[in-house]
């Protein structure tokens, strides 16, 4: 048996469950091994506070969200010390792949975890998986010493196996998905399976959490949450999204000319509809969930066959729930927007990216018809389902006018919430290749919701500023004293 500990190194200062670590945990618990948090998300002095920051640009409604957390006015690393010394864990983990993997900051749980690990002295192994293990696991090793091993791809079942040759280091070397440095020569196995039954990580273990972590500010009021997944895998092939790093690295590469992948069925899983309602009765009831924040990356590409079971099973439920989805705009009609309402789907956000068609196709690898972006707010809008539209600025290429008509089509559109966030140059993406001379080679603090990392590009790193946070208000007052706002902007 051996004795684990994560590090969620969340700089965004708001509850997060982050599925990594409730898929990792209770595999290893179900494994018999120990496994305790250290969670750095309500520390004054490391939080980056998203919330205050959506808050003030108009993207988030207020709420007494700051009166109802016990914020810790504690030193970060000193806690981590004494964590380490009071629990002597025998691996420490951070960073994982699962559905979860567009938003808050985890691209860069590497870089954050390591700063915070960077003067502790641990005689264990440390270990990461995520996007970055799985897409530049070299460049990771040799950047940072401090790591014992990288897991690339899935790594679930790679970090039980780690857990169960503990202290065997022979064997570990031998695991496939596993890369690591041996005399400063980098060594990577091959690739482990795709886990392709979702159900075999079931249940997801929600009890390592601090209770205060499941309080979440939604729509003006503050609600208990948890961030929830159901299957993993997309069908597209964005050339600026993460997902394609996974698909690449499991050999899902081939796509039509409409940016799909051709063999998409081995890629999409989900979990049973008996699995999953059994976790979200099991959070509602005991943990007293009210609002399940689906991380999937395209909610209705999930099978119809499990949607209508579970829609039943919650039917049939007395449950208080409501569901908030991500979806594209493609697989919204009044058929699935039926579907929704009986899974008690309360929020639906889709991705608008920015207002240009061609650009969409041409640069993003990204085919939707505006006309049906149009369309399925204007339904989702008919049927009193919340909508939350995703916009990109600073994109390679991407000029101020296109902004600006991003800006008006969001006006048009009129979602609940207009999200915007900067452009991410994501390592092993096709876009990223574009704009290496946008952005610094290792970039630290790349949290799309908080700061650009941009060093430069079409638009200058403080124009992309005014209108991050602007953004709502030029909505708001559709585009009025547009360049007055600039001009204070500046003087600011």
């Amino acid at each position: 048996m051996a004795k684990i500990l994560f590090i969620n190194p969340n700089k965004w200062g708001r509850g997060i469950t982050s599925i990594w670590i409730s898929s990792h945990s209770g595999i290893l618990k179900k494994s018999g091994h120990q496994t305790a948090l250290f969670d750095c998300t309500f520390y004054n002095k490391w939080t980056d506070s998203e919330l205050k920051i959506n808050t003030e640009n108009k993207q988030f409604i207020p709420t007494d969200y700051d009166k109802k957390i016990s914020w810790n006015n504690g030193n970060v690393i000193d806690d981590l010390k004494n964590t380490i010394n009071n629990y002597s864990p025998d691996i420490i983990f951070s960073s994982g792949i699962s559905s979860h993997i567009h938003g808050e900051g985890e691209y860069i749980n590497i870089q954050y975890a390591i700063s915070i690990l960077k003067t502790v002295k641990f005689d264990g192994i440390i270990v990461f998986g995520g996007i970055q293990a799985t897409s530049i696991p070299k460049n990771i090793l040799q950047t940072f010493s401090k790591i014992s091993y990288l897991i690339s791809g899935e790594s679930e079942f790679v970090l039980k196996q780690i857990a169960d040759f503990y202290p065997n280091e022979d064997k570990i070397k031998k695991i496939e998905g596993v890369s690591y440095l041996e005399k400063n020569v980098f060594k990577k196995n091959g690739k482990q399976k795709i886990i392709d039954d979702l159900d075999t990580i079931a249940p997801y273990d929600y009890d390592i959490y601090d209770d205060q972590i499941f309080l979440r500010p939604y729509n003006g009021r503050v609600v208990r949450a948890v961030d929830y997944e159901m299957s993993r895998g997309c069908v597209y092939t964005c050339s600026y999204c993460v997902e394609t790093i996974i698909q690449n690295y499991y050999g899902f590469n081939k796509k039509n000319n409409k940016g799909s992948l051709i063999d998409f069925k081995k890629y999409l899983r989900h979990k049973s509809a008996k699995v999953i309602f059994k976790e979200i009765k099991y959070l509602s009831e005991k943990k007293n969930i009210e609002l399940f924040r689906c991380q999937d990356t395209n909610f209705l590409t999930i099978s119809k066959c499990v949607l209508n079971e579970l829609a039943e099973l919650i039917s049939k439920s007395d449950l208080n729930i409501k569901l908030y989805i991500e979806t594209r705009a493609e697989g919204i009609n009044i058929k699935t927007v039926e579907l929704l309402k009986r899974l008690k789907v309360d929020g639906v956000g889709m991705g608008l990216e920015l207002s240009d068609k061609e650009f969409r196709e041409n640069e993003l690898n990204r085919f939707v018809d505006t006309q049906k972006i149009i369309d399925a707010f204007k339904i989702l809008k008919m049927n009193k389902i919340n909508t939350t539209a995703y916009n990109i600025i600073g994109l390679p290429g991407q000029k101020e006018a296109s902004i600006i008509d991003t800006i008006k089509l969001n006006i048009d559109l009129k979602p609940n919430v207009s999200s915007v966030a900067y452009y991410s140059a994501y390592k092993g993406t096709n876009l990223e290749l574009k704009s290496k001379e946008m952005f610094d080679s290792m970039p630290e603090k790349m949290d799309a919701q908080i700061r650009t990392s941009a060093k430069k590009g079409s638009i200058e790193p403080d124009l992309l500023d005014f209108y991050k946070a602007n953004f709502n208000l030029l909505i708001e007052k559709k585009l009025e004293n547009l360049n007055e706002l600039k001009k204070n902007w500046k003087i600011k």
